[in-house]
Parts: structure tokens; sequence; C-alpha cells
């Protein structure tokens, strides 16, 4: 029997005031998902444990299998792998964002208005060949990702996750400093990240990118915000665990990097993007051709979740729809008694 198990990433929510107290999902015409429930068995999952929120990183790792308890190093390093950054056991990876600050660098946007990937890229050039003045001798890598989304991984010796984020994780406060957890062990790394980011906020602030930006009323990228301190996980590839061969369909990096530690092949696929725009019926078709060779498919659809962060209610019922039309495609390509 072989499975594809489609994520719709932030699919679910609360009811909403705007829609009478209903939620997206319930609002949405989704004639093929409600197929599935009629048809199919339904139930609730704490992918963690009750009560425990689950992160997009731990979550994904314990819809395949993983005990996140045990398992889980961080997310940094799994938004490297999934960047294509060849990161190796001593790295310590952050997930990053090109974020706004005004003048007393307190944060504006936290994604720099969703920035394009294309200006994005433009920036992380200006970045690279930033070094520490005061240990020097540790590599620095940064690359941009998608649209405001970045890594940023340091290798040497004496490096440790034991680091607090930079992020505040809200609008309306100030960029934090990184601190050592542990006095023995983070201090040089809170030292370097924290000179690496006032570095980088002093090129990009006088970027000609941002420049134009601000003259076109779009928050300028000029700061990088940190969070996440990773290390590569420890993890029995899946093909391993259960004697299956899998697969992935993402355009999103933490969950191709969860899906590459555990030894999933990506299947690229053109259009999707990880975004509002992203080709779904792309993806669908993309899925019935690999379950063809795979036993198992992990299919990843990440725009719900960024309409919920966004706070669009109809983009959301829009993407919901879509998912859905992915399904009825799924259904009518797919031989159900095999998958």
């Amino acid at each position: 029997m072989k499975a594809i198990l489609l994520v719709a990433d932030g699919m679910g929510d609360r009811p909403v005031p705007q829609l009478k107290g209903q939620t997206p999902l319930e609002v949405a015409d989704t004639i093929n998902l409600d197929w599935l429930a009629e048809h199919g068995i339904c139930g609730i999952l704490d992918p963690i444990a009750p009560g425990i929120p689950p992160g997009s990183d731990t979550a994904n790792l314990a819809l395949l299998g993983y005990d996140a308890t045990k398992v889980y190093r961080g997310r940094g390093a799994l938004e490297a792998l999934g960047a294509g950054v060849d990161i190796r056991f001593g790295d310590v990876a952050f997930r990053c964002n090109f974020a706004t600050v005004d003048e007393n660098l307190v944060v504006v946007d936290r994604r720099a208005g969703r920035i394009a990937t294309e200006d994005a890229s433009k920036l992380a050039e200006a970045l690279q060949g930033v070094k520490s003045d005061a240990y020097p001798d540790v590599q620095i890598i940064f690359k941009n990702t998608v649209q405001h989304r970045a890594v940023l991984v340091l290798r040497g010796t004496g490096l440790s996750t034991a680091v607090t984020d930079t992020d505040p994780g809200e609008v309306g406060l100030r960029v934090k400093e990184a601190h050592p957890k542990r006095p023995t062990l983070g201090a040089k790394t809170a030292t370097i990240v924290n000179e690496l980011l006032n570095k980088f906020h002093q090129i990009l602030k006088e970027h000609p990118v941002n420049q134009e930006r601000v003259k076109r009323s779009l928050p300028p990228a000029n700061i990088i915000l940190c969070r996440g301190a990773g290390a590569l996980p420890e993890i029995t590839p899946l093909a391993s665990k259960y004697g299956i061969k899998a697969a992935a369909i993402s355009a999103i990096p933490l969950v191709r990097g969860v899906a590459r530690a555990a030894g999933l092949k990506l299947i690229e696929v053109p259009g999707a993007t990880g975004s509002y725009d992203t080709d779904f019926m792309a993806k669908a078709k993309a899925a019935v051709k690999a379950i063809e060779e795979y036993d198992f498919l992990l299919l990843h659809v990440k725009a719900t979740d960024i309409a919920s962060h966004d706070r669009k209610i109809q983009e959301k019922i829009r993407i919901i729809e879509k998912i859905d039309k992915m399904v009825g495609y799924m259904l009518d390509n797919l031989n159900l008694d095999e998958t």
C-alpha cells in the first residue's frame, strides 16, 4: 500500500467574526476534501504532546514518525539543509529574516513586506565576505532562500547552539542581542552573531535596493533577524526506519530540510514557489507521477500558513479551494486501491 501525506500547513483556524463565527475551512468550497472526510477516517493528532504547540520543524518531524523530543537539535540546521547548504556536524545554523527596523532598531516589519526573492538575493550578495573581527577564523555562510527567508551558518571550533534569538518575535519591539544560554558554551557564538548583524545592518541600510524601496514606500530590508540556532540532527533515514522508498514535494527550505534529514528524495516541481502564486496543479500532477515510483510521498503546501500569518481571510479561503482541486485531481488519477 502506498501513501501520500498532504500537509496543508496552517489550514486549521479559529472561528472568524468576519465569517459569522465560521472558519475559512468551513466557508471554503471543498467538495473533494468533504468526500475524503465522509469516506475516510478523521481524527485529531497532537504531533508532539497534548498542550505543546508544534513548530513547523518539530511537527513535520513528528508526522514522519520521529520523536522530536529526541532528534530535534534546532531549526536553523534544517533550514540550511533545505536551502542546499552543505552543513556539517559542528556547524551552527540560524533561520534568518530580512526585516525592517526604525532608527532605534525597533522592528517595524518582521518580513520586510515579504520582499521579493530577487531583491533579497541582491541584498544577500552584498553580505558575502563579511567576517568576524573577533574570530576571523570562523567561516561565515549567509544565503537567502524564499522571499524574506535566509540562513546563517557559522563554521569553526568552539561554537555552540546555546545562544538566544535576536528576533524579538513581534513588531514594535527592539531587536535583541544574542546572549549565551550557558556562560561556558555560547559566549563565542553570541559575540560573532552580534558583530555580524551589526555589520549587516550597516551594509543593508545603505544598499541601493533598500533606497529604491524607500522611494516606492516599501519597507526596506535593513536588518537580519536570527532565531532557532541549530545543529545537524542525527536521524535514521525513513528508508531504513520503515523499509520504504520515500520522497517529498515542497518549496519551503524548512520542510525540504526535514525531508533531506530523513533521507527523502526531493522532487523539483516547476512553478512551486512556496507562496500564494505556487502552481497547485503542477504539484498535484507531480505527486501522481511520483507515487508510481515511491511508496510514500510528503506533499507540503505553505500558502495556507502564509495567509494565516498575513491575516488574509479571503486569500486563505481561495487557497483552501485550490488545495481542494489538487485533491480532486489526485483522487481522479490515483489508483485508490493501492494508494
